[in-house]
């Protein structure tokens, strides 16, 4: 069944690269106008923008930090100015600022939990009143609005010299089943996908070459994902498809979660 996002409005942050910028495209394959949200990529998202909009879509690029309140604001505002309405909230933006715990300091703890948790709950909270001030349109979708927020799967498994990154992850899981267990019955849908490893241009260095082939030993699955293994379930997420969904993570990791280092030591 085609999935069809038609005179739907998505806005991606983080959107300028890898999980994002993979993510926006396909939501804006599937026919919603996306609006990309960049902090420093700006002419990375500018580029996504104008290919989406050559090959016959909608998107705009709008620069905003997601752990500032008023820059959450106008982006929200910019959004709602370019495309009249907001559907899809896909909340990506994600920093790591690693260090043993003994030795980080408190700007590092600071920096990745504004910026993962904070700035979802500024963006969550931004799109819930927008979901609430327009209400249902059974044309467009049988949700108010949809939520997507980008976990990890370090939400469930410890992450030993990154304690801020992977608190910033379990806070997230909880942060979205207490919201969705709050807006349900509004028929807004919140949701979180928690990656494994992605291979992106980011990380090139530890998907690639040894360090791939030790990797792929926590992979059941046998193989890296890719920026589009998160993509596709984003768009179904974010559809009439998933629309029985609500409150619930997917993990999209290839086994990862079930640590496979336990298969013989059971």
């Amino acid at each position: 069944m085609l999935i069809s996002l038609q005179s739907q409005v998505a806005l991606v942050t983080g959107a300028s690269s890898g999980i994002g910028a993979a993510s926006a495209k396909a939501l804006a394959e599937a026919g919603a106008a996306v609006v990309l949200n960049y902090r420093s990529g700006r002419e990375a998202a500018e580029r996504l923008a104008a290919e989406i909009r050559d090959g016959g879509g909608q998107a705009i690029a709008v620069k905003a930090d997601v752990s500032s309140e008023a820059e959450v604001e106008a982006l929200f505002a910019e959004t709602l100015s370019a495309f009249g309405r907001l559907d899809i909230l896909l909340a990506n933006s994600g920093m790591q600022r690693d260090a043993p715990t003994v030795d980080m300091s408190l700007d590092e703890w600071n920096q990745v939990l504004q910026v993962n948790l904070t700035g979802q709950f500024l963006c969550v909270r931004a799109a819930l009143r927008q979901f609430a001030k327009q209400g249902i349109r059974e044309e467009i979708s049988r949700a108010a609005g949809k939520i997507i927020q980008m976990s990890s799967v370090h939400q469930l498994i410890p992450w030993a010299g990154r304690a801020n990154y992977a608190a910033s992850k379990g806070g997230l899981d909880l942060l979205m089943r207490s919201v969705a267990q709050e807006v349900g019955e509004q028929r807004i849908r919140v949701n979180a996908i928690a990656p494994g490893a992605i291979r992106t241009a980011i990380n090139r260095d530890a998907t690639e070459g040894e360090a791939a082939e030790k990797l792929l030993e926590l992979i059941p699955y046998g193989r890296i994902g890719d920026a589009e293994d998160i993509a596709n379930a984003v768009v179904w997420l974010a559809s009439d498809m998933a629309d029985y969904v609500h409150g619930t993570t997917l993990f999209i990791d290839g086994g990862m979660s079930l640590y496979p280092e336990f298969r013989d030591n059971g």
